[in-house]
């Protein structure tokens, strides 16, 4: 096993540890106690384990964590300031835009990145769903999705 001294910044919080060279960031996230990113199909294609690489949307499990270093890393977990729930997470929850729960830190995080790419514009229900590509739901039909980041988008 080869490893790499990496340091790097998850939620504004510094870390500095040695990582095996062929370990994802899904993978560190993890073991490091981050429950949000979820392992779905594993390949990129689902976008359970979306979280923010230097405010750019990835795919943490085709992500490896040596190419984190010196990044800054943002999961669902961090969204939440002082207990308090971020415009997204709010949104999802009052557009009701959560069943199961197992996609939906990743659709956040997707939620997010599109937000803070399009802030201030008004943004058609065409734009979200194209901007959403890449993450799959099973269970609520993506209309509640996209309610949620408009509904977001205008906070």
């Amino acid at each position: 096993m080869q490893t790499i001294n990496i340091k790097l910044t998850i939620n504004n919080k510094k870390y500095e540890m040695d990582v095996d060279i062929r370990k994802s960031l899904m993978d560190l996230l993890r073991e490091m106690g981050f429950t949000s990113v979820k392992q779905g199909c594993g390949v990129g294609e689902c976008g359970a384990c979306t979280v923010l690489v230097d405010d750019v949307s990835v795919d943490s499990c085709l992500y490896l964590a040596v190419w984190a270093n010196n990044k800054a890393i943002r999961t669902a977990e961090g969204e939440c300031k002082d207990g308090r729930l971020s415009p997204v997470q709010e949104a999802y929850v009052e557009e009701g835009a959560v069943q199961c729960g197992f996609c939906t830190p990743g659709l956040i995080m997707a939620t997010t990145s599109f937000l803070e790419k399009n802030k201030g514009k008004k943004l058609s229900r065409e734009e979200v769903k194209k901007g959403h590509a890449g993450n799959l739901c099973r269970c609520t039909g993506y209309q509640t999705i996209i309610n949620a980041a408009i509904t977001a988008g205008k906070k």
